[in-house]
Order: C-alpha cells, then structure tokens, then sequence
C-alpha cells in the first residue's frame, strides 16, 4: 500500500448515507453499501468500498478440497537448483499452481498456466506477490482493472476477490509467493510523515495501482473460490462482487516492476540487504535489477563465500546472466539453506573482475525459518548442484547459461 487511492464515486466523509436512483438501486433502498477493509484489526491500513448490492449475500458454501503441503521425504541438508523452466503447462493461473517450497510464514509457487481463469479466487489467508517472469495482461477485482506486464510484481492484499486475464496463456510464467503475515515497503525507506526518502530504490510514482473502474451490475448467481491456509472452499455468491462503483484508501492490489528499482552499488560488494524491495513476516524479498558493478579497482565484483546461519536463501533467477554461478538459466530457482555455507562457482571470481556492469534480473527471498522443498520441486532438482563447487577443471562459461523464457 505506498499511496493513498481514490477511484470512482465516494461520499463526502466516511460512513454517511451515499444515495443512489432509487429506481435502479438494489430493492429500492436507494444507496450505495459501504464495505469497510481493515488490516491489524483496525489499526493499519484501509480501504472503503461502496458497492451496488450489500456484498454479504452468499448463496452456498461447500468444501472443494485443499491445496496439500507435504514434504519431500528424505531431504538431506544440501544445496539445490531447481530446473523449473522444465515444468509443463497446465491449469490457469490459479488452478496451476505448483508449491514447491513453504514454512510457517510463506508458501512459493511456480505456476505456467495452459488456460485462461474462468473462476474468481480470493486468497482469505494470505497476501499474494506474483512475479511475472513472462507474460502480460490485466488483473480483475472490486477495485477495478489493473495492468500488468513482464518483470512485474503484483502485490494482492489477501481478501481480494480477482481474475488473471492474460493477453497471451501461452506466454505467462509466474512465481508466486504467499505471505502469512502483510506484505510492506521496509520500514527504513519511509519518513515520519509515511513518504518514501531520497534515496530510497524506489518512488511512488513507480507503484501503480487500478487504472479503471468497471462496476459489475449483475444479479446472478457468481461462484468465487476462496484459499484460507491449504483448505479450499466454493462459495456461491448471490451476485456479482465486482459490483463496486467507488472506493478509497491504501488497501488495494498494485504493480511494480523490477526494472524500476534503483540498485545501490559501492567499491566493494554490497550485501543483499541493499536490494531488498518487501518486508514480510519471516522473511523479505529482494530485487537484483541490471546495476554497475563495485568500483574498487581490487574489488572482487561477485559475492563472497558466505554463511547465512540463521536463514535459508532462496533465488529466482529472470534475465541475463548470473556472474557467480554455472549452469544456471532463467528460471531457475536455487536454495541455499542455513547451516552450510554457498558462493561464487570455480573460475568465477577473476572472471568477474573484468567487468563492470551485470545485466542479470533475479528475484530474492531470504526466510528466518527453514524451508521445505515439496515433492513436486524434487522432480526438478539437479542432484548434481551440490558438487558444483568442485573445480573439475570445467570450461563452462563463468557468466551462467540460457537466454530468458
């Protein structure tokens, strides 16, 4: 939520009478019903929402199953590479979904839809950040129509009732995260007065939130599927929820792209805290975006072997190619857990020093608490990237492999 919002017809204060043509209205009561969205009970943010129908009205609810964490058995304590640019199509946005790893505070997901979204789906327990590795369209909700582009982030507050509409099925790939707890701007890039510093990686103007407002006027029955945890359940709606024609507040789904934020460098490497981009509950995200490389003229300009003893590191790998490691494409996802250490690959580490800029795209999260990987991602594991620190005398290029998907 970086900034106050306002989009169609409000009142003129909060939670007075907002007339309506008693002849259209909905049984002639003649007003607009305020619905009210609030976060830490009532203490952070919120939003209001003025809808044409009260948008309580549910027709039915059945249990339609759950979306199962298990993991893998056996995991030894290793390092892995997922070759997720391997996973076939299927499902749409939604039902296509795949976890491939989760803790008590998050839940990451690789999907690559095969069909459009025909049901609308609300996450009732979560936050939703989905990274558009590939792809374009528009996301559909209460709060209107909001755009969305490649190397995009978009960031759904949990409650939101919404539609994926892609432009193309066949190009989009997406990472999911789920987030128990909210997802925010770091406490660090805001002023007293909530505006993002100077020299914050990021402004405003670079958070886009929904450009058109589309009321649904539909009395008709409307089937939404609502997540809560792993449980899954149908709920039948006596009308459309898309039905709102106002709301304000900082309380909606919103986009930012990866290629908007402002790296920082330094003569020497700065670590990934200097790229973060979200805090979460238990863990953050960080965003690697194309940056000049440090200028120190000794500087080693690819991370330092390094033991992160109180949290598991996990990359996502976009664009580009990646300095410090072999082997790895777009798409790719490695996990380097906590308790043994990780760095830059054999031949890497001199090889960068002739550089002095990286064009590599990769998303990061770092978890306080272990993670674990799920069967699913098993099935994409490279059994051999543990051993890819031995200096086999390799030729392979010291700058990755692959070009994007």
């Amino acid at each position: 939520m970086p900034i106050y919002m306002k989009l169609g017809e409000v009142p003129r204060k909060r939670h007075i009478k907002m007339p309506r043509d008693p002849h259209t209205s909905f049984r002639g009561e003649a007003i607009a019903y305020e619905h009210v969205v609030t976060t830490a009970g009532f203490d952070r943010a919120y939003s209001i929402m003025y809808h044409l129908r009260p948008p309580t009205r549910v027709r039915n609810t059945e249990a339609a199953g759950a979306v199962e964490l298990k993991p893998a058995e056996g995991q030894a304590l290793r390092h892995h590479h997922l070759k997720t640019f391997e996973m076939p199509r299927g499902g749409s946005a939604i039902t296509g979904r795949v976890p491939i790893m989760f803790n008590e505070d998050c839940v990451a997901l690789r999907c690559r839809p095969a069909e459009q979204q025909s049901t609308l789906y609300r996450n009732g327990g979560a936050d939703e950040v989905i990274y558009i590795h590939a792809g374009n369209g528009v996301l559909e909700s209460p709060y209107g129509k909001l755009p969305y582009k490649a190397l995009d982030y978009i960031v759904i507050p949990r409650g939101t009732t919404y539609r994926l509409l892609a432009d193309d099925i066949a190009r989009e790939d997406h990472l999911i995260l789920e987030s128990v707890g909210p997802v925010r701007l770091p406490k660090r890039y805001l002023n007293p007065d909530g505006q993002l510093m100077l020299g914050a990686p990021f402004y405003e103007r670079d958070f886009h939130g929904p450009c058109e407002l589309v009321p649904v006027d539909k009395e008709e029955d409307t089937v939404v599927m609502v997540k809560d945890g792993q449980r899954i359940t149908k709920v039948t709606m006596a009308s459309h929820p898309f039905d709102v024609v106002g709301w304000d507040g900082f309380i909606y789904p919103y986009t930012f792209n990866a290629m908007d934020f402002e790296p920082l460098t330094g003569t020497v490497h700065l670590p990934p805290p200097y790229q973060q981009c979200f805090e979460c509950r238990g863990f953050v995200i960080c965003t690697f975006a194309p940056r000049y490389l440090d200028h120190h003229p000794e500087a080693i300009k690819v991370p330092y072997v390094h033991s992160n003893v109180e949290a598991d590191e996990v990359l996502f790998y976009s664009r580009g190619n990646f300095g410090s490691r072999k082997g790895i494409s777009p798409a790719s996802i490695s996990l380097h857990p906590a308790g043994i250490p990780h760095g830059p690959h054999p031949g890497t580490i001199m090889a960068s020093m002739k550089h002095d800029r990286t064009e590599e795209l990769a998303v990061m999260f770092d978890t306080e608490r272990p993670l674990k990987l799920t069967a699913e991602a098993m099935k994409m594991d490279d059994p051999n990237y543990p051993l890819s620190w031995l200096d086999t005398g390799s030729t392979s290029p010291a700058d990755g492999a692959g070009q994007p998907r």
